[in-house]
């Protein structure tokens, strides 16, 4: 067939395909929308009955069980689920507000339904108060038009993750924007929140500014790297080691090479993985990276080596000898210099902002942690699903 006859044939499809899909796109977040006013409604409405003791003790309980005899294959409205509506709309009451549906649409949609009695649905005042219109509206000062977009783009579940995990307004706004924007799910999201992104997002002591040809490059890679990485997936018992002491340089490296996924999940997006031990030789010298990456989004290859104990200032004099090899023997033409990252156990960050400004390579010193590490209380405050689930009830069980 003429090639000239397929071109125009296979730009069409993308057209079409790209139409669909953006259509797609908008009935399931239209209907997302919904299912989250809908939600807000039923929390207001349960938040105000339980709270003024207008209800007894087991009133949710009761209430969901009635809901799944009369509507069989109802999902969403377990007594826990109802809860969470409750908590949902407490949380949030104070910048979002519900326009209930104006009676009169409703008069006249029952006497359009007033011939078909059989099933037509009486709608009271009550009813009315908790029938919510497609969008919630939002406080202006706190939520431009794309912030709110992004509000309701995700699941009610990501909502209920978030205001579990994240203390204040400004975490949870964060936590939202970013599993819209990133289209995190619920699994991703939960190991985000146990990160705590928000306190280390763009901490990380660097000197990128001062070393990097790019501003916009620069400020990329401030936003892309973290002050801290929590490596929890490494267990050090099924690694062999028996004393912390042990836990060197090679043993969290084999963890990492064992869990690359889950490592890369941890450094950010658009990392692929070079190698281990990267060999690099010049004047009959050899040199090993410990870990080696690509980065998409910045162009450049990126170091990392790791280091047992508290930072000390011959880490990067050795990082920056690396990173000269990698930009005069690996980097392509048309790639960024390339950037080295330091993992130490324990960082000075005053001290490291210090002594780094004096180098021509763009570096950063981070902390990291395995759950060794982690202090009691902390681990304690990362519970599995079942007992997240359990933290958002607790506080309802005395209504």
């Amino acid at each position: 067939m003429d090639n000239n006859f397929l071109q125009p044939i296979s730009q069409a499809v993308q057209v079409i395909k790209t139409a669909i899909l953006q259509s797609q796109e908008r009935t399931t977040r239209s209907a997302n929308a919904d299912l989250i006013a809908l939600n807000y409604a039923v929390g207001s409405y349960v938040s105000e009955k339980t709270r003024n003791k207008v209800w007894g003790s087991g009133a949710i309980k009761q209430i969901s069980e009635q809901l799944q005899k009369e509507l069989p294959g109802l999902k969403g409205f377990s007594e826990r689920s109802i809860r969470n509506m409750r908590t949902f709309y407490e949380v949030w009451n104070n910048v979002l507000k519900l326009q209930p549906m104006a009676a009169k649409m409703q008069e006249t949609e029952n006497k359009a339904d007033s011939t078909k009695p059989s099933t037509a649905i009486a709608l009271t005042n009550e009813t009315l108060s908790i029938l919510p219109t497609a969008r919630i509206h939002f406080d202006s000062q706190l939520f431009d038009v794309e912030l709110a977009h992004e509000f309701l783009s995700i699941s009610f579940t990501h909502h209920i993750e978030i205001l579990v995990q994240a203390q204040t307004l400004e975490e949870r706004l964060f936590y939202i924007h970013n599993a819209s924007v990133y289209k995190w799910d619920k699994y991703k999201l939960r190991d985000i929140l146990k990160q705590d992104l928000f306190h280390h997002q763009a901490q990380m002591p660097n000197n990128f500014l001062l070393t990097m040809p790019k501003r916009v490059q620069a400020l990329k890679a401030i936003e892309m790297f973290k002050d801290e990485y929590l490596l929890d997936y490494i267990n050090v018992e099924e690694l062999g080691v028996r004393d912390e002491a042990e836990i060197d340089e090679q043993v969290v490296e084999k963890a990492i090479i064992q869990n690359v996924k889950n490592f890369i999940m941890t450094f950010g997006k658009d990392f692929t993985f070079v190698g281990n031990q990267y060999h690099l030789e010049k004047f009959n010298k050899d040199h090993f990276v410990d870990l080696l990456f690509y980065n998409r989004e910045l162009s450049a290859l990126v170091a990392v080596e790791l280091k047992k104990g508290e930072f000390k200032p011959i880490y990067l004099a050795q990082l920056q000898t690396y990173l000269q090899l990698l930009d005069d023997e690996v980097k392509k033409p048309y790639e960024n210099p390339s950037i080295g990252i330091i993992l130490c156990q324990d960082v000075d960050k005053a001290y490291v902002e210090y002594v780094i400004q004096r180098y021509d390579s763009p570096m950063g010193v981070a902390k990291y942690k395995n759950a060794a590490d982690m202090p009691d209380h902390l681990r304690k405050a990362l519970p599995d699903i079942e007992e997240l689930k359990k933290l958002i009830t607790e506080e309802g069980k005395a209504e």
